[in-house]
């Protein structure tokens, strides 16, 4: 059971880390992501490039969901992505509504990640 539980959350967690990689495929996908402007090439490859590291992360977190020995693993990395980006963007405010999107989103994180944590530590 306990198992189980921690599967499906680190796919939730997998799952909110997954949706940003539709950025790899150009400035429009990124624009409509986030809701910002990326016309400049050097912003482009920047983020373009962190969607590919949204995808790492969350191809870590789905194989940690099926191979439990990654778990503690995903557990550090994904909780080091979404605790950082609600730190930045609650220090930062005045976010544009795409972006409160993913704040919304990476709260969720926070609490799927922190429930499997709790899973994981005291299972028997």
């Amino acid at each position: 059971m306990y198992d189980r539980a921690i599967s499906g959350l680190l796919l939730i967690v997998a799952a909110i880390h997954l949706l940003p990689i539709a950025g790899v495929l150009g400035a429009d996908r990124l624009a409509l992501l986030y809701g910002i402007d990326v016309a400049d090439n050097n912003l482009a490859i920047l983020m373009r490039h962190r969607a590919v590291l949204f995808g790492i992360l969350g191809g870590l977190c789905a194989l940690a969901a099926f191979r439990p020995r990654f778990q503690p693993l995903a557990f550090v990395a994904a909780s080091i992505s979404v605790l950082s980006f609600l730190y930045l963007a609650i220090s930062v405010g005045e976010y544009n509504d795409a972006i409160q999107k993913i704040v919304i989103a990476d709260v969720l994180a926070v609490f799927a990640l922190a429930a499997s944590i709790v899973l994981y530590v005291i299972k028997p």
